[in-house]
């Protein structure tokens, strides 16, 4: 560190670091529980927003657009759940703001400016995802399930020899399926695309802070791209249904997003190397 990056005074002893975090603990604490609660007065509509996808993807195929419950308490625990998730998505600002007032103090000031910029655009970049999971993922991925108890009858039909697709007299005696949607598994499904997509879109806020760690560089990442198509792939494949659509979809997504990243490197070893250079380490042309 350079002389003029000095570190700011926190000579406090360790009772009063202690205690320092206890009120930071209490005050994050006491923000989640009220978001939490407040969610719980919205949780109705909240689900019916989350379950949007489905609904539409059953008025489309011309069902009702229902979700049931098994046990008397499991609509009420779902509830429960929803409010917890919106709660703490709604108190992170202050929960990561509490956070960092008891972190700052110990960081260089060059360390503040370069943290800063990610703890603003990680929760963006999750809310992206998010709001690509609902309104792009959820959608197919829901389409194809619910579509796929008609497609085994009929291929089954076609595989019979009467050449069609569809056979109102075949199957009249057997065994019919219905899909009557619960609304806990409904819900997880949706919280799972919401979340695997939300942790996907972190991955230039990764990327950029390992490169600025030093630990990657934009040169080895573009080295080892063909293994990283390899491995989007093999996720494509492990986090989407078995459609080949949502998995080029999610492919593209993130196959772009690993493309910004060696970006972000590149234009984070460019700033590292000129500040260098300006301390005189770095000779003119030389590399970090």
């Amino acid at each position: 560190m350079s002389a003029e990056d000095p570190i700011e005074d926190s000579s406090a002893p360790l009772i009063e670091h202690l205690a320092e975090l206890r009120t930071r603990l209490i005050r994050s604490v006491l923000a989640f529980v009220i978001a939490m609660v407040a969610c719980f007065t919205v949780a109705e509509p909240i689900l019916n927003f989350i379950s949007q996808p489905l609904a539409d993807v059953l008025r489309a195929r011309g069902e009702d657009a229902r979700l049931i419950f098994t046990a008397p308490q499991e609509k009420f625990f779902v509830l429960i759940r929803i409010s917890i998730v919106a709660g703490f998505a709604v108190s992170f600002p202050i929960i990561a703001h509490q956070l960092w007032r008891f972190v700052a103090p110990g960081l260089y000031r060059s360390e503040k400016s370069a943290i800063l910029p990610f703890l603003v655009a990680s929760p963006l970049l999750f809310m992206m995802g998010a709001a690509f999971a609902h309104y792009v993922v959820t959608p197919l991925a829901m389409n194809f399930f619910i579509g796929f108890s008609d497609a085994i009858p009929a291929l089954a039909n076609l595989v019979a020899g009467d050449g069609t697709f569809s056979n109102p007299d075949a199957g009249a005696n057997e065994l019919q399926t219905v899909f009557l949607g619960s609304i806990r598994e409904s819900l997880d499904l949706a919280l799972k695309f919401i979340f695997a997509f939300g942790l996907c879109f972190q991955l230039p806020v990764l990327l950029t802070l390992l490169g600025k760690a030093g630990l990657v560089s934009a040169e080895g990442l573009g080295n080892v791209r063909k293994y990283a198509v390899v491995g989007i792939l093999v996720l494509a494949a492990l986090v989407t249904p078995p459609d080949v659509i949502t998995q080029i979809i999610l492919f593209t997504v993130v196959y772009a997003l690993y493309e910004v990243s060696i970006q972000l490197v590149r234009m984070v070893e460019r700033s590292r190397n000129r500040r260098l250079r300006e301390e005189g380490i770095l000779e003119e042309g030389e590399e970090f």
